[in-house]
């Protein structure tokens, strides 16, 4: 086993393990780091794929601002992880008929199959003798013709991740000044808007004399 193969195991075990941390942690800044950490072992698997664009791009992207951001709204939102379990049960049998329909339709999708074409435009450069090779281009080739089953679980699981931002989100607090959106679209002009008729000229008001203030200066 050479050099390149030996670091390939250990970055791969440590991105495993990594990415078992994030979903197992209980904390969710320690899953965060956890995520910044599977990150930067993905980031140095493309490295050894010589892939260096995307590399680069996964540690400025996903952990110099992706990741930075999520850790900042994880530690604002100050999620409560004892309270957030309370109505688990109480939610489990829909969110289980939801999660069943979820994996029936993707496992429709994915035993038909995707059909791809086989035009030469979408034949791999590398084939082509004595033609240079864009390593970014054939690595898109093969993610979106070989490896495509892979990127519909990934494309699911960000899913699944969004909806549960979402649901993070949408807490009742008591603290929160929040306007229903339908009470908005049915508001109309005169409820919010009142005219009030005035006179154009008022009366002048009598002389102010200073014999009044002088009284009260002596009083």
């Amino acid at each position: 086993m050479d050099v390149k193969t030996g670091l390939f195991y250990l970055f791969s075990a440590v991105l495993l393990l990594a990415a078992f941390r994030v979903i197992t942690a209980r904390n969710p800044v320690h899953a965060v780091l956890f995520l910044v950490l599977a990150f930067f072992q993905a980031s140095m698997i493309w490295m050894l794929l010589e892939a260096e664009f995307l590399a680069i791009t996964l540690v400025l992207v996903y952990v110099g601002a992706v990741m930075v951001l999520f850790l900042f709204v994880v530690m604002m939102l100050d999620v409560k992880i004892e309270k957030m379990r309370e109505g688990f049960w109480k939610h489990f049998p829909l969110a289980a008929v939801v999660g069943v329909l979820v994996i029936f339709e993707m496992s429709a999708v994915l035993m038909g199959g995707f059909t791809v074409s086989d035009h030469p435009k979408a034949v791999g450069v590398a084939a082509q003798a004595g033609a240079e090779v864009s390593n970014t281009r054939e690595l898109g080739l093969l993610m979106y013709r070989h490896y495509i089953y892979p990127l519909e679980v990934a494309a699911a699981l960000l899913l699944l991740a969004m909806i549960a931002a979402i649901a993070l989100t949408l807490r009742h607090r008591k603290d929160v000044k929040t306007i229903d959106p339908a009470l908005q679209v049915h508001v109309k002009s005169k409820d919010r808007l009142v005219v009030v008729k005035m006179a154009t000229t008022q009366p002048a008001l009598p002389p102010d004399t200073g014999e009044t203030h002088s009284g009260e200066n002596k009083v």
